[in-house]
Formats: C-alpha cells, structure tokens, sequence
C-alpha cells in the first residue's frame, strides 16, 4: 500500500521544526528514523497532513555528558549504543545488552532512541530502562523548553506527554556509578516478534548488600514500568554466591524480588501465544534472572567474589 498524500517540510532548525509542528493543525508527525511511522503510514493507520523532516537539524545529533548526566539527542541512532564504550560506566554496558534486542541491524543503524519516546510502545527496551533510572525528557514547543520525567511520560500504550506542537529534543539519563552491577534480558516467542517481557536490572551493593536496585519492566503492562515493590523486597538482601539465576531457591532474594515484580508490579494481559499465567511466571523467571546477571556484573566489576 502507498501513503495518503501529505505535505513535508526539511526545517534547519529547532525553532523552524516546532514552528512547523504548531502551525500544522494537529495532525502533523515527526520524521528521524522513521522505523515505525512509515510502516503506520504504509498501512494508512497514519494519515499525516504535514511530516517534518528533523534529519537537517544538526543540534539534535550530539550526545554529551555534562555533570555525570548523559545526553542523548533526537537523532542518536540505535546502532551508536552497540559498543559499550559510546557511554561510560555501567549504563553504557546495560544500554549493549539492551540495543542487540531492537529489531535487526538495518534498523538500529536508521532507528533512533528517542523515536522510541515519540511512539511510547510499552515493549520498548530504552523506555524501561528510563523509567528505572529516573531519566528525562527535554521537549521544545511554542512556549519553550519543558522536562517531563520519564515516569510521568508515559500515558498509555502510544500515548505520552508530549503535546501536539512539541519536539522531544533530547533524554537524560544519569551516569551510573562504576561498581553498580546491570543486566538485561528479554524473552520473546520469535526473533522477529516483540518481547513477551523484557527486564532491565541495576544492583548497587556494598560488601554483598544490596543498597539500592533499580528494576525496569518492559512489556509488563499498558506502559513502561518500574518494578517499585520487587526493588523494596531487595532493601538489605544479600546477593549471595554467583548464580546464573537458574533454579534458585523460591527463599533467594532474586527469586522473591521476581515473584514480587510479577504478582505486584505488573498489569500484563493475555497474548493469543501467552495467557495470563504464563505471562506472570515469565516476569518471575526473567526478572530473577536478570538480577542474578546484574549482581554478577558487580562481582566481575569489583573482583568480589
């Protein structure tokens, strides 16, 4: 199928691009990667009056740290977070294990992260990973600049904060301190299919405590979430030895945070491959992993064993 016919506009600038975007009579879409919306439009589930073409506008493809806060800007592609050294620290190893699940290589080399936040699916892996580590997002419309965290972002399944006119320009995440242990995995029925459930993990630990997790969902609900009452039942939990988070004891803290995360945390509904008590015992098993994986980071980043 071929697209309704639409206006387009290439704007230079921030400013021409939100001009543009409150000038086009709400129903104007954003072009960067465009992975998503020119399949929408294909299909003409998306009928766009004007699309704007952010491509030329040189300020929005920078990433920076500034004061051990990362900056990713709107045109970041997918492909720049394959190497763990694009970002220092921890957070650039979870963002490594996370980007290999997006899709396939010929999309993360066009797609761009913070399309991601523009379309708001609840099985995107970047927008879990910012609800746990309390990112923001920075947007520009005709009143100025607005910050929305990210845990306020999302609305719904493809529905966020953004306003019509508004540009998301750029998402901060804080930088993660060197001994904090990561991981990531993420279930699926195919490797072409969305993740049944996905889960991002970070385990900051001292002498074998856990002082702090951070527990990201993806999938598990209408919208990205993060995984409140599995992270309070690992206040002061020892790690224990090293685990591949297989057959753990139902008494082990990981296995308790991933029935907590299922039973608590997560709203998921029934797939035609998954019903709803598969779905619950997968977030369990995944999230009990996952934080096996990242307390084995932590080990390997401290030389504790």
């Amino acid at each position: 199928m071929k697209p309704a016919a639409f206006d387009y506009m290439a704007p230079r600038t921030v400013a021409e691009a939100v001009d543009a975007l409150g000038n086009g009579g709400g129903r104007t879409q954003v072009l960067a990667g465009g992975q998503s919306l020119i399949l929408e439009m294909h299909l003409e589930r998306i009928r766009p009056d004007l699309l704007v073409d952010i491509n030329r506008i040189p300020e929005l493809d920078s990433m920076q740290v500034v004061d051990d806060t990362l900056r990713v800007g709107a045109l970041i592609r997918h492909r720049v977070f394959e190497s763990a050294e694009s970002v220092p620290g921890p957070l650039g190893s979870l963002a490594a294990q996370a980007v290999v699940n997006i899709a396939h290589p010929p999309i993360r080399s066009r797609g761009t992260m913070v399309g991601s936040f523009g379309w708001g699916h609840p099985a995107s892996e970047w927008c879990a990973i910012a609800v746990a580590l309390d990112a923001v997002v920075n947007l520009r419309g005709p009143d100025g600049p607005r910050t929305v965290p990210a845990k306020d972002y999302f609305l719904g399944p493809l529905r966020t904060a953004r306003r019509p006119a508004e540009l998301i320009t750029s998402v901060q995440y804080p930088l993660l301190p060197d001994t904090t242990g990561v991981g990531f995995i993420e279930h699926r029925r195919t490797h072409f299919c969305f993740a049944q459930v996905a889960v991002a993990a970070a385990l900051t630990v001292h002498d074998g405590v856990i002082r702090q997790a951070r527990i990201g969902l993806v999938n598990c609900a209408d919208r990205p979430l993060r995984a409140h009452a599995a992270e309070q039942s690992l206040a002061g939990a020892e790690i224990g030895p090293p685990t591949d988070g297989y057959r753990l004891p139902e008494d082990h803290p990981f296995a308790r945070a991933g029935r907590a995360a299922a039973e608590q945390d997560a709203d998921p509904v029934a797939e035609p491959y998954a019903d709803l008590e598969y779905r619950r015992h997968a977030i369990a098993v995944v999230t009990a992993r996952t934080l096996s994986q990242a307390a084995n980071d932590h080990r390997a980043r401290t030389g504790a064993r």
